[in-house]
């Protein structure tokens, strides 16, 4: 693997986009003392080997054994911020809201076209995950949404990327739509709006038509709760 090494942006690196590596080095006998049973780390740090519009970092730490040892470890650790996603769902009509776009990593592993379906989303960009989710709603499908609810937070891929992505449910109505949507252009999105019958949308996950994780826990979390 070649590293292509960059100046860093040393403010951007010592926030992370709000994320925070923590020094256990001095709570450690706090933490047990309270019975606390998440794993033991120490002496983190990170350097930055890549830096454009996200962050590559290498992270090394003391990870302490259960026989009582420390090992030392390393890992790669892909920083990109966290998001917000929303599904748009009508009970009445049971339909929910959809996008169609190009997934480039997508098309590089395997998929014929690249082109995903999926909810809505974005990164927070500095907002909080309610306001980008309605930022979101609004630019990428027309719909202003005036009502939601937070059903869960989850990391797609924890082993290498700190992003988490904040998952909200919101019911819509044709009077909502005030615009095409689409996406910006200056983000080269060319995204396809859809509205799609619920039952047809939630088959598309066994047959393999939508394939992004978090359009299927939606979805999934749709059924569960009968949003439609």
């Amino acid at each position: 693997m070649v590293y292509i090494m960059v100046r860093p942006n040393r403010e951007k690196t010592a926030r992370l986009r709000g994320i925070n590596f923590f020094n256990f080095n001095n709570k450690m006998s706090e933490r047990q003392e309270k019975g606390d049973i998440r794993p033991q780390i120490k002496n983190v740090t990170t350097e930055v080997v890549f830096e454009s519009r996200f962050t590559l970092l290498k992270v090394t730490n003391d990870y302490l054994l259960k026989d009582g040892t420390w090992q030392q470890q390393e890992r790669e650790v892909f920083e990109k911020g966290s998001g917000a996603s929303i599904l748009l769902f009508n009970r009445k009509n049971r339909t929910v809201i959809l996008i169609r776009q190009l997934r480039i990593p997508a098309y590089l592993n395997g998929d014929k076209t690249g082109m995903l379906i999926e909810t809505c989303a974005g990164l927070l960009d500095g907002d909080k995950p309610e306001e980008c989710a309605r930022r979101e709603a609004l630019e990428e499908t027309g719909y202003k949404i005036t009502e939601m609810k937070k059903a869960f937070s989850v990391y797609i891929s924890p082993g290498v990327v700190t992003e988490v992505v904040h998952c909200f449910v919101a019911p819509y109505s044709s009077e909502m739509k005030v615009s095409a949507g689409g996406g910006h252009d200056h983000e080269q999105e060319n995204i396809e709006v859809m509205e799609i019958p619920f039952d047809d949308a939630y088959r598309m996950i066994e047959t393999g038509d939508i394939k992004d994780a978090k359009t299927i826990l939606l979805l999934q979390y749709a059924k569960i709760n009968n949003l439609v």
